[in-house]
Protein backbone atom coordinates (compact mmCIF):
# COMPACT_ATOMS: atom_id res chain seq x y z
CA UNK A 1 0.00 0.00 0.00
CA UNK A 2 1.31 3.48 -1.08
CA UNK A 3 0.74 6.13 1.56
CA UNK A 4 2.47 8.60 -0.08
CA UNK A 5 1.01 8.57 -3.15
CA UNK A 6 -2.47 9.59 -1.25
CA UNK A 7 -3.18 13.28 -1.80
CA UNK A 8 -4.11 15.12 1.74
CA UNK A 9 -4.89 18.88 -0.11
CA UNK A 10 -8.47 18.66 1.70
CA UNK A 11 -7.72 16.99 4.77
CA UNK A 12 -7.62 18.74 8.20
CA UNK A 13 -4.98 17.99 10.48
CA UNK A 14 -5.51 17.76 14.25
CA UNK A 15 -3.40 18.31 17.18
CA UNK A 16 -2.21 14.89 18.60
CA UNK A 17 -3.46 14.06 22.42
CA UNK A 18 -0.97 13.27 24.87
CA UNK A 19 1.60 15.34 23.55
CA UNK A 20 2.67 17.74 26.13
CA UNK A 21 6.17 18.01 27.06
CA UNK A 22 5.04 21.00 30.43
CA UNK A 23 2.02 21.82 31.48
CA UNK A 24 -0.10 24.40 29.50
CA UNK A 25 2.09 23.69 26.44
CA UNK A 26 1.04 21.45 23.21
CA UNK A 27 2.18 18.86 21.02
CA UNK A 28 3.71 20.27 17.93
CA UNK A 29 2.47 16.59 15.83
CA UNK A 30 -0.67 17.42 13.80
CA UNK A 31 -2.27 14.25 12.97
CA UNK A 32 -4.77 13.18 9.67
CA UNK A 33 -6.43 10.35 8.38
CA UNK A 34 -5.45 9.16 5.18
CA UNK A 35 -8.34 9.04 2.51
CA UNK A 36 -9.60 6.41 1.35
CA UNK A 37 -6.53 4.23 3.52
CA UNK A 38 -8.25 2.69 6.76
CA UNK A 39 -6.31 2.66 9.75
CA UNK A 40 -3.67 4.99 8.32
CA UNK A 41 -2.53 8.14 8.99
CA UNK A 42 -0.36 11.73 8.12
CA UNK A 43 1.63 13.44 10.63
CA UNK A 44 3.15 16.57 10.69
CA UNK A 45 4.85 19.46 12.24
CA UNK A 46 2.42 22.50 13.51
CA UNK A 47 5.63 24.27 13.68
CA UNK A 48 6.83 23.90 10.22
CA UNK A 49 4.19 22.27 8.08
CA UNK A 50 5.70 22.80 4.88
CA UNK A 51 8.47 20.29 6.00
CA UNK A 52 5.88 17.32 4.40
CA UNK A 53 4.11 14.54 6.38
CA UNK A 54 5.07 11.51 7.50
CA UNK A 55 3.11 8.39 7.07
CA UNK A 56 2.06 5.55 8.70
CA UNK A 57 -0.12 2.83 9.47
CA UNK A 58 -2.18 2.84 12.67
CA UNK A 59 -0.36 -0.60 13.40
CA UNK A 60 3.08 1.08 13.41
CA UNK A 61 1.79 3.82 15.41
CA UNK A 62 0.49 1.62 18.02
CA UNK A 63 4.13 0.10 17.85
CA UNK A 64 5.42 2.56 18.69
CA UNK A 65 3.82 3.81 21.75
CA UNK A 66 0.93 5.92 20.54
CA UNK A 67 -2.67 4.85 21.85
CA UNK A 68 -4.58 7.84 21.06
CA UNK A 69 -5.43 7.46 17.21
Amino acid sequence: MDLYGRPLDEVPFGRLRGGEQEEGVDSCVLIAPIPGVADAFALRDAKHPEAGTLRFTGDELRAAGLTTL
